[in-house]
């Protein structure tokens, strides 16, 4: 893959700008390290290789991951703790930090009063449905696996992914990044677009600055600080063959979930002034099979005709299963009083067929699996001793005809993102392999390495909301730094 090469200052000819920090990348954590930075009293300049809401922020639906009893919680009657947050998020992402989970769950209130700052408010209102996004504009509800066991019983459940008021699946990211960007023009903050950062400017093994392009023009920009926040790398082929192959599938017969410039070059960057990068083979798909609620009902199972996941859980970790079973090979199986089609339309209907000894020949399963598996299953509703699916979610499936829905990945449509990034300090410091900090330069967002390290243990709203809580860490830090 290309390498980005450091600079030196000393070739330098002459310096286009002199700022305090200068922060690569104008999404989510670029934004919000901006503004920390800008309000600590720094001179700030952003740049950014695309245009004004290019991000891939923008292209989310905006959950952000809060809790701890923020405003939304207590007027919805939800008694969230930091205690509960951050026992449930040590259990989903065990590799992470826990000092960064630390921090997280215990400064979320705060964070969620931040955001609302910016000028909106989260609807004081939840949506107690299982769905992806909420379908309008309600402000709460569950986006991971906290009613799943076994974490259900590790951590009180509560609800976390609060949603801007904006309706539908896409755009609410937009929604919040474009009023953070009303705010760095209030804050006199320059924004660059179609400015690409294209190295970093080193001297005595601290970072001074960066170079840019932009068209016909090229130029350096010297700066105490350099936060960078230029997304993942979901679209550098190159890339993800080195580090997360599995991602490779969605190039063909899926969808990469990022914007033309998630690249990497954020990673690389890093990489060319001795930091390193955490994760890289973490991954997460989505091909949610709800809503309709009604199909957690099913059960999915593999070619050996066995269960491997309880339904109910989140639906990147559900795929990550998906993704882990032989030859990627998984079906969802649902009888007469329970089949409806999924509103996605991501998974083919394969076939009906009326008797279950019809259904395994049909789907090439061993002869007996689906029959014993389906046996057990029904016998035990509304008990699922096997998996723990929620028991709303556990009825006998023994009402003929029966019908599969195909979730190997090809027939399946499936999207996902990278979830590597650089080394970082809670404060965005970019680490190197002995545990040194490089001097003068940070990384936060989906370049960086915080909470989320794969989509087995994702929660819907857990990059947007690191992405500007740790996106402000760094913006604060990089200020202080130098003042």
């Amino acid at each position: 893959m290309e390498a980005v090469p450091a600079v030196g200052a000393h070739e330098v000819d002459a310096w286009s700008d002199e700022v305090d920090v200068l922060v690569i990348g104008a999404g989510m954590a670029g934004v919000s390290a901006a503004i920390s930075a800008a309000s600590a009293g720094a001179r700030v300049l952003v740049i950014d290789r695309g245009g004004r809401l290019t991000c891939t922020s923008a292209m989310s639906g905006g959950h952000f991951y809060l809790g701890g009893g923020t405003a939304v919680q207590q007027a919805t009657g939800w008694d969230d703790t930091p205690a509960d947050m951050a026992a449930y998020l040590r259990e989903m992402s065990p590799r992470c930090d826990p000092e960064k989970i630390r921090l997280y769950a215990s400064d979320s209130v705060e964070h969620f009063n931040w955001l609302e700052s910016l000028g909106f408010e989260f609807e004081r209102s939840y949506y107690p449905h299982k769905a992806v996004v909420q379908p309008e504009t309600q402000g709460l509800m569950f986006t991971g696996n906290e009613k799943c066991w076994p974490f259900s019983e590790i951590a009180r459940p509560a609800p976390r992914g609060h949603k801007p008021p904006f309706p539908g699946d896409m755009g609410g990211g937009g929604f919040v990044v474009e009023l953070a960007l009303k705010k760095l023009e209030e804050l006199a903050v320059d924004v660059r677009y179609d400015t690409g950062a294209t190295a970093l400017v080193v001297t005595d093994g601290a970072v001074v600055g960066a170079t840019w392009r932009r068209f016909g023009e090229s130029g350096a920009i010297r700066a105490r600080s350099v936060v960078l926040a230029a997304g993942g790398f979901v679209l550098n082929p190159e890339m993800v063959d080195a580090y997360a192959p599995q991602l490779g599938a969605l190039f063909t017969r899926g969808m990469a979930l990022g914007n033309a410039h998630d690249d990497g070059l954020g990673i690389r960057l890093g990489e060319s002034v001795g930091g390193v990068a955490d994760h890289m083979e973490g991954a997460f798909f989505t091909s949610p099979f709800y809503p309709p609620e009604g199909n957690v009902r099913g059960i999915v199972v593999n070619k050996s005709g066995c269960r491997f996941v309880n339904e109910d859980a989140y639906h990147s970790r559900v795929s990550a299963y998906v993704f882990d079973q032989p030859d990627q090979a998984a079906y969802l199986i649902l009888d007469s009083a329970t089949l409806e089609r999924p509103s996605y339309g991501f998974q083919p209907l394969i076939d009906g067929w009326e008797t279950v000894p019809e259904m395994e020949r049909g789907l090439n399963l061993p002869e007996g699996s689906l029959v014993a598996t389906l046996g057990a299953y029904n016998a035990a509703a509304p008990d699922d001793p096997e998996f723990h699916k929620a028991p709303e979610y556990v009825v006998p499936l023994d009402q003929g005809p029966w019908g599969a829905y195909d979730l190997t990945p090809g027939a399946c449509f499936y999207s996902g993102f990278s979830c590597g990034g650089l080394r970082v300090t809670p404060d965005g410091q970019l680490l190197q392999a002995d545990g040194s900090v490089v001097a003068g330069v940070y990384a936060a967002g989906a370049c960086a390495s915080n909470i989320a390290v794969d989509g087995r243990g994702y929660s819907s709203g857990t990059q947007m909301g690191e992405a500007s809580y740790f996106g402000r860490r760094a913006g604060r830090h990089a200020a202080r730094a130098h003042s």
